[in-house]
């Protein structure tokens, strides 16, 4: 099973991320649930949601604890909150920012994990500019998929076509193909 745990605040697109990546996981055959804790439920406060993704059914309902995944809307999280409780040395990072680890403060932990498991992406700024709002949900959904490869971007394109419909959709679309681009670029000056 694959455990996926999404920090930032209300506002941000937290949980329809997840419910998107989540549909994503199901468009290619696989099972997945996705789902929220709120703390206070207003606009800006600090929001987590979870989405597990597996071949088999999923009985587990209790909040993900030992994430295999991070991705981190806000970057204003980072010294506020212990967003890296239960993150295994294998996990995976992706940051909404266009500073890497060292400039966020998070070079000497970040020493302890696989480089090409860590990433930045301008996620913020990719929404201004293909959607007009900053909502980075669904541009880190695209950056998800190419640090991860446990998703396709075609399905996490699809997932969505199926929450926003014309230019809308186009445009959060134009913002996950472009983060998607951004940290595969990255994630292969990595490989190398």
């Amino acid at each position: 099973m694959f455990q996926v745990r999404i920090h930032g605040r209300g506002g941000q697109g937290v949980v329809s991320g997840a419910e998107m990546l989540s549909l994503a996981a199901f468009l290619e055959g696989r099972h997945a649930q996705a789902f929220p804790s709120f703390g206070s439920e207003r606009m800006g406060a600090p929001v987590v949601a979870f989405c597990r993704i597996d071949d088999s059914a999923i009985r587990l309902r209790e909040p993900v604890m030992e994430p295999d995944a991070l991705i981190i809307q806000d970057p204003t999280l980072l010294h506020q909150v212990d967003l890296f409780s239960g993150l295994h040395i294998e996990g995976y990072i992706l940051i909404n920012s266009s500073r890497n680890f060292e400039e966020l403060g998070l070079g000497e932990f970040a020493r302890d994990y696989h480089h090409f498991h860590l990433c930045t992406v301008p996620a913020t700024e990719l929404a201004l500019k293909h959607v007009g709002r900053p909502v980075p949900n669904v541009a880190l959904l695209g950056g998800f998929a190419a640090i991860t490869r446990t998703i396709r971007l075609d399905s996490v394109l699809e997932a969505v076509r199926s929450r926003f419909e014309g230019k809308l959709a186009r445009a959060n679309i134009a913002a996950a193909i472009e983060a998607h681009e951004i940290v595969a670029r990255e994630r292969t000056l990595l490989d190398a």
